[in-house]
């Protein structure tokens, strides 16, 4: 059915209207295992209220469900703070969304995403094209931000309060007509998306300004003339951020779609499919109603869950079994040192402990510690308090100990031995912080297990791994939120402020959820295949990225500082020269302005507006106009003005935020790594992110000159030579490829030699470049759409530089296809070391379909390389124990070392032979994994 007039399409806004139904709807969850479904029940029941409508000639003729592709979008590019005070997602809301996703499909309802773009950027597309094609549109969402759509041909409804939204209903929110909604949005701001607009201004405001002067830029040149000086200044002051606001309010009507408005015909579920679904989720009722809808039985509802067997392969006592209630009023206090021996005691007896800290904040190195919890038993737990305060302690206020705790120095002296006895078991979730807090107090835990890595080994890619959503999801309980006892914003406490009574509740709930979800777990691990995985890959990793985080790094903050200012001077020079080559002085942060310069002043073809009427100036368009021989001022002036970008970008997120870094007792960085981050098991650094640090630029290496060795030591960085290129060729069993890593040729020139026919000795260094481009981008599965903006060509000469490569390498063409079937009939991907790699959107249709098949093409490589240095990091600290050496930093591929300067020799060919063995004796490579070497006073010169 081609649309057109008399056709009518209903949007769903997935993305805001999950949030609304999880906040308005009760708590659900299901019986069989306490996932949380209540978002996607309310989430279903407004996709079959839609179609039964359709289904009986009402409302839409066709539908479509719309979803936010990711957090980060073209408007992260305009401003890095872009929605950037968001909250983290609820725990129970989390594993929600991809369930909503699951659903819409099952409902055979069209899904849409689009990388780089907002759920409303789509819905604004499409609605103007079902108007442009003589057709109707209803958005179903109550979202502000939607309501500049609204006009002829488009309204929205609110399935919450089954409420309309037309023209009325915006100006009486906004107190403008929709034409204006992005006018007054750009004045106020809006503090939940981080929109800066005008300070001061709210939307009365902004509506009084906007209905008096007619538009925000015939406001915004009368500013002056307004007589509340405030108003006036603000206006003044901040036109920038106010035009700055307007691009990122704007919704873009013309965003990539791979579906025409023709596809989004309704049509009823197929019966297996949606019964499959809805049976999965025990929604009772909705099924039958289906069910009647579509004339067919419904099916029996099992008592366990399907797809959760299916899913996790992890259920091991029976739903039948009654579970032991969390009851808060049986944890104990220990309160003297009789009560702690007996519990020493009967730890000792049972041979395993569930431990857990409390302290006064999440930096490991500042906390102070507060109190230790301890289970030996499922509803068997205590608390032991050391470190809580109450404030008056003497005339001046300051805090005195609460009575009624044990000695903090007698506690760690008595846990000691039992937490360093090879023969009982401690038990941790996310150990690694527990572990650095105890390693303080002279007490390494060992031996151990972790609850969050266990189920990070089996469940990589399904759900995230801490302790609250692991508790909701496999035990059914909700533990107490930390923010009922220490508050929120700038009323909150540490935890030493909080009352015994209640921290033993919360703090020895810690420890029994611990206790409960290892004995869930652990047995798990054999069935999910991945024994192996969680032993060697992730457990013995925990004290090995402790004792490098505790170590840190030194950093010169004098260097920084000096940096810092060099960067202002460059900053100021960047400037002058700007406005030279411009003619005339203008501000250089304002992409308006400087659009105003290249394409209106210059004359340079191609500049583009957008809807708010500002060309676009993002760094493409730029780099784009440096190429432009025809027109040197303006290519001069871009080339500028990307320089200028680049140093302010280098000041402030580096420079400037590392000094504030430093911790002040030890004058070093200590970063955070995080294990259970990334699904494909790569670390991720936080804390600051020290993995981030840009090396592609003289200006961005010579930041690393700030990482320091103190006096008579050296840094030494061995970093893996085109890791993943190499296991590429093993995986996909590549033979041309395979010989010139053996034989040391350049494998760009090779890949260059091979696709083009251009022997190896009348190489060109733009022939090299593209190869280069191909190589690293079949690893990521790059399009030709994607190829063709990285080498600046047209996407036809793209497409055929990756159909030739695969043509000349079919190795790889076939290792994508098969692993892209294995992905799609088991759900997930391996590593050469068994990893498992989930993939649950893999068998999606649509958009997010080719990023789910690029993903899972890419995990077995990325994680198969994520693992080869994990495994030369937990062998390393044995290697050189003997050496007065030790090692600081893993970035990606590279690991950084502090070490004697007269051992530097010594520790390079043994951190070498390490790490080029790193696969062996698990996985025999048929590639050798080479390492390369290099030593200095600083991180630059050892890189």
């Amino acid at each position: 059915m081609t649309f057109g007039a008399g056709h009518h399409l209903h949007l769903i806004d997935g993305s805001a209207y999950i949030f609304r139904a999880y906040h308005a709807l009760p708590p659900l969850t299901r019986k069989s295992d306490g996932l949380p479904v209540g978002a996607v029940a309310g989430f279903c029941n407004i996709l079959w209220n839609e179609l039964s409508r359709a289904s009986n000639g009402k409302a839409a003729t066709h539908l479509a469900v719309v979803f936010d592709h990711s957090s980060l979008t073209f408007r992260n590019t305009l401003y890095p703070d872009y929605k950037a005070n968001r909250p983290e997602l609820p725990e129970d809301l989390r594993p929600q969304f991809p369930l909503t996703r699951e659903a819409t499909r099952a409902f055979n309802v069209a899904c849409l995403e689009t990388e780089g773009f907002e759920a409303d950027d789509i819905i604004a597309t499409l609605a103007r094209e079902a108007v442009k094609a003589g057709g109707s549109c209803t958005i179903i969402s109550s979202d502000k931000d939607l309501m500049q759509l609204v006009g002829p041909g488009i309204d929205m409804f609110d399935p919450m309060k089954t409420k309309a939204i037309g023209p009325d209903e915006v100006m009486e929110k906004f107190g403008v007509p929709p034409n204006r909604v992005i006018d007054v949005q750009s004045l106020a701001g809006d503090s939940v998306d981080n929109v800066p607009g005008a300070p001061g201004i709210g939307l009365k405001t902004a509506a009084l300004l906007i209905n008096e002067y007619g538009d925000l830029d015939t406001l915004l040149a009368r500013a002056g003339e307004i007589k509340q000086p405030k108003r006036r200044e603000a206006l003044l002051d901040n036109a920038d951020k106010i035009r700055l606001s307007r691009d990122l309010v704007t919704l873009k009507d013309d965003t990539p779609l791979d579906v025409t408005l023709s596809d989004l015909e309704i049509h009823l579920p197929e019966a297996e499919k949606v019964m499959d679904f809805l049976t999965k989720m025990e929604f009772r009722t909705l099924t039958k109603r289906v069910a009647d809808k579509l004339g067919i039985a419904p099916p029996s509802m099992p008592e366990t869950s399907q797809l959760q067997v299916t899913a996790r392969e992890e259920e091991t006592q029976s739903n039948d079994e009654p579970r032991l209630p969390f009851d808060h009023a049986a944890y104990e206090c220990i309160r003297d040192m009789a009560a702690l021996a007996r519990w020493i005691a009967h730890i000792r007896d049972i041979g395993h402990v569930a431990v857990d800290t409390e302290t006064t904040s999440l930096d490991e190195m500042r906390a102070d510690l507060v109190g230790i919890s301890l289970c030996v038993d499922a509803g068997k737990a205590a608390y032991i308090p050391l470190g809580h305060t109450t404030g008056g302690g003497d005339l001046f206020g300051a805090t005195a100990l609460a009575e009624g705790q044990l000695d903090l120095t007698a506690t760690i002296a008595a846990l000691k031995p039992i937490l360093e006895d090879p023969a009982i078991l401690k038990i941790g979730q996310n150990m690694k912080y527990d572990w650095k807090i105890f390693a303080r107090h002279g007490v390494r835990i060992t031996p151990f297990d972790d609850t969050m890595l266990m189920s990070y080994a089996m469940h990589a890619g399904i759900h995230n791994h801490g302790m609250d959503e692991l508790s909701d999801r496999y035990l059914g309980h909700q533990p107490i939120p930390i923010k009922t006892l220490l508050g929120s914003g700038k009323s909150q406490i540490t935890f030493d402020k909080v009352a015994i009574d209640d921290a033993v509740r919360y703090a020895a709930e810690d420890a029994d959820v611990t206790l409960r979800l290892w004995q869930h777990l652990k047995p798990q691990l054999h069935r999910a295949r991945v024994t192996t995985v969680y032993e060697t890959l992730e457990r013995p990793l925990v004290p090995v990225l402790a004792d490098m985080e505790m170590a840190g790094i030194q950093v010169d903050r004098d260097t920084l500082n000096r940096m810092s200012n060099a960067f202002a001077q460059k900053l100021v020079q960047l400037e002058e020269e700007i406005h030279d080559i411009a003619g005339e002085k203008f501000n250089v942060g304002s992409p308006k302005q400087l659009g105003e310069i290249l394409f209106d002043r210059l004359q340079i073809p191609g500049g583009e507006k957008g809807k708010t009427g500002a060309y676009g100036t993002g760094a493409d368009i730029l780099e784009d106009i440096t190429t432009l021989d025809d027109h040197p001022t303006g290519a001069q002036l871009a080339a500028r003005i990307l320089d200028w970008r680049q140093i302010a970008k280098l000041k402030s997120t580096y420079t400037d935020a590392l000094q504030l870094a430093i911790n002040p007792d030890t004058g070093r960085v200590h970063t955070s790594y995080s294990i259970a981050g990334a699904n494909t098991g790569r670390l991720a650094s936080t804390d600051p992110n020290l993995q981030n640090i840009p090396v592609r630029t003289e200006e961005g290496r010579r930041i690393r000159e700030a990482f320091v060795a103190p006096p008579g030591r050296v840094l030494v960085s061995l970093d893996y030579s085109q890791i993943e290129l190499r296991i590429l060729a093993h995986i996909a069993d590549i033979p041309e490829l395979r010989r010139a890593f053996e034989d040391g040729i350049d494998i760009h020139a090779l890949t260059a030699s091979e696709m083009f026919n251009v022997p190896l000795d009348q190489m060109t260094s733009d022939i090299r470049r593209k190869a280069k481009a191909i190589n690293f981008g079949v690893i990521y599965g790059i399009s030709g759409f994607g190829l063709a903006r990285n080498l600046r060509i047209p996407r036809a000469e793209a497409q055929g530089f990756i159909d030739r490569y695969f043509e000349r390498f079919p190795g790889i063409k076939t290792y994508m296809s098969d692993t892209v079937k294995f992905a799609q009939a088991n759900g997930h991907v391996q590593t050469l070391f068994g990893r498992k790699i989930n993939t649950p959107e893999i068998n999606a249709k649509g958009p997010g379909a080719g990023f789910a098949k690029r993903a899972a093409i890419n995990a077995p490589i990325q994680g198969t390389a994520a693992d080869v240095i994990r495994r030369a990091m937990i062998r390393m600290p044995k290697a050189i124990a003997h050496l007065d050496a030790r090692m600081l930093l893993q970035v990606h591929d590279e690991l950084l070392f502090e070490v004697a300067e007269d051992q530097a020799a010594t520790l390079i060919p043994i951190a070498k032979e390490v790490m080029e063995q790193a696969s062996a004796p698990a996985v025999s490579l048929q590639v050798h994994l080479a390492v390369e070497a290099g030593q200095g006073r600083n991180w630059a010169e050892a890189h």
